[in-house]
């Protein structure tokens, strides 16, 4: 059977690596210190491969500094996960063994980092030494947009309202509580299932950040009750530590293993009636971007730490 016939393109790596740098540090300058040559041999580079894609890339002011069209935009995400496969191929033929190395970027929804992401961190950093490994927090939709970009290789997200190309390794599943202080007359059998009726009336601290927000709030429409929101944080210790103050009850999806707020106050949880669906927690890729081993060790580290994985999303 023949072969598929490739033609060969008329850009180098060397002219998409200096593209990159240019738009990731907004200067001609910048990119040519990172990368250890003259700022000429980095405009040549951007303008040949402009030329190549007979499309402009770039706007260079001298003032402002350079920023990307909306063809370059679109290059740049490709350039990137071009750059990865490329260092990725030379990883795999030269690597004999699990001595991985290179860069390496997650990122965690702002609530995951302390629990979930730390501990990947620590495991991952014990295992595979070699790599680079850094890490970003951010919101939901920062990170989606950073994953589709190819400015993380993996992040830590919940499996809610992700766009049909966000493919998902599931870690654990987790569902809402309600945290209360622990002298609250509400906070006594806290195994046992509380009315989410009961805390109609309740002072409510919403912890304002999406896609919790959407989660929690749909909690209560759903049962026809209207929350006293009393106050909205977009911090997870804060919103405990309100609690922790008596300013009023909170429901959230993370649990930390000691039920203290950070100024030492007690806190009871209690699960809600009726029961809420669970919450998906997951390592998340975008499907254009091709997984580096980097990535794939990750992933493979997760099923050791959370059991098997349960696939990709329906």
């Amino acid at each position: 059977m023949e072969g598929k016939r490739v033609r060969l393109v008329g850009y180098t790596l060397r002219q998409l690596l200096c593209f990159v740098a240019v738009a990731e540090h907004g200067s001609i300058t910048a990119a040519a210190e990172q990368l250890r040559v003259s700022p000429s041999a980095v405009s040549g580079a951007v303008d040949e491969l402009e030329r190549v894609l007979r499309t402009q890339l770039t706007v260079r002011r001298r003032a402002h500094g350079v920023t990307l069209t909306t063809s370059g935009h679109d290059v740049l995400r490709r350039a990137r996960s071009l750059l990865d496969e490329a260092e990725d191929l030379e990883s795999r033929a030269r690597d004999t063994g699990d001595d991985l190395r290179g860069p390496f970027m997650v990122g965690s929804y702002h609530t995951l980092a302390p629990t979930v992401l730390a501990e990947l961190l620590a495991a991952y950093t014990e295992r595979h030494p070699g790599v680079d490994l850094d890490f970003v927090s951010g919101s939901q939709a920062d990170l989606v947009d950073r994953l589709a970009g190819g400015e993380l290789d993996l992040a830590v997200v919940y499996d809610v309202a992700l766009p049909p190309t966000i493919q998902v390794h599931r870690l654990y599943q987790a569902a809402p509580q309600v945290v209360l202080p622990a002298d609250h007359r509400l906070a006594q059998d806290e195994d046992q299932p509380l009315p989410l009726d009961l805390l109609a009336s309740e002072p409510f601290i919403l912890l304002d950040l999406p896609p919790s927000r959407e989660n929690t709030m749909t909690l209560f429409d759903h049962a026809g009750i209207t929350p006293q929101v009393r106050f909205r944080t977009t911090d997870y210790e804060l919103t405990r530590s309100l609690v922790g103050r008596g300013l009023g009850y909170s429901i959230l999806v993370q649990h930390p293993s000691s039920s203290l707020t950070w100024g030492g106050r007690p806190l009871t949880t209690r699960p809600l009636e009726p029961r809420p669906h669970p919450v998906g927690v997951c390592l998340a890729w975008d499907s254009n971007v091709r997984p580096s081993r980097r990535a794939e060790a990750m992933v493979d580290l997760a099923r050791t730490l959370h059991g098997p994985a349960h696939g990709q999303r329906p």
